[in-house]
């Protein structure tokens, strides 16, 4: 699948640049940057914040949600290594740009956002790439999607108290899980990996700031504690 009709030449520079940002954080892999040449981060946020679209950061898009900086999430996906005929659950589906770069991939990925306005954002965009091995859902990530489990890879873009046992079990097998578990402060990127039914965990990169990860199994939206 090619950038399609959405992309917008006035952008390309950016995005080479963009690229060159990534590749100086000691991320050089060929393959893996070329998908950050073949999605367009501009398409996947709101038109008040193109102007900031290929900065390596972080960039607001709304209802207190953020687009994670490109570099951080070149770093997942150089960790998670998903294959071409991998499952993959995505807990945050906020802008559908990572969204985007996993379903170039692997062979289906399945995400779950609880704001709706957010997952429809990120359809409308996913649908103008002809992205077709993206399934989205509304409602709350810490419980996963048993429906489709298990997975071979899972990745949480939020940061949450600690990992969710909802989500260990369905994890596939020889799957990983990458979650930022902390305070709603600073958290620690967490690798999880199974391996015949034992659960591995691996702290992959300290003193991370993500969004918080809100549902049942996380932090309460009311109280603001973890469950």
């Amino acid at each position: 699948m090619g950038p399609g009709p959405v992309d917008d030449t006035r952008f390309v520079g950016y995005r080479r640049k963009l690229i060159e940002d990534i590749r100086a954080r000691g991320i050089d892999d060929l393959e893996l940057l070329q998908l950050f040449d073949r999605v367009p981060r501009h398409h996947f946020l709101p038109e008040g914040v193109w102007p900031r679209a290929y900065e390596d950061a972080a960039i607001p898009i709304g209802f207190q949600q953020t687009a994670s900086q490109p570099s951080l999430q070149a770093h997942y996906l150089r960790i998670l290594d998903p294959q071409q005929d991998d499952k993959v659950l995505e807990i945050g589906t906020g802008s559908g740009y990572l969204t985007a770069l996993l379903a170039l991939m692997a062979d289906r990925v399945y995400s779950i956002d609880r704001v709706r306005e957010l997952s429809k954002r990120a359809r409308r965009a996913l649908d103008a790439m002809g992205v077709q091995n993206v399934a989205l859902m509304v409602g709350d990530g810490t419980i996963g999607w048993r429906k489709y489990a298990p997975f071979d890879v899972i990745v949480v873009s939020a940061g949450g108290p600690s990992v969710p046992q909802a989500l260990k079990d369905q994890l596939a097998d020889g799957g990983r899980m990458l979650i930022p578990v902390g305070s709603r402060e600073e958290q620690q990127l967490t690798l999880i990996r199974n391996t015949g039914g034992t659960m591995s965990e691996e702290i992959v990169q300290g003193a991370v700031k993500f969004v918080p990860l809100m549902g049942r199994f996380a932090w309460d939206t009311d109280s603001g504690s973890g469950s």
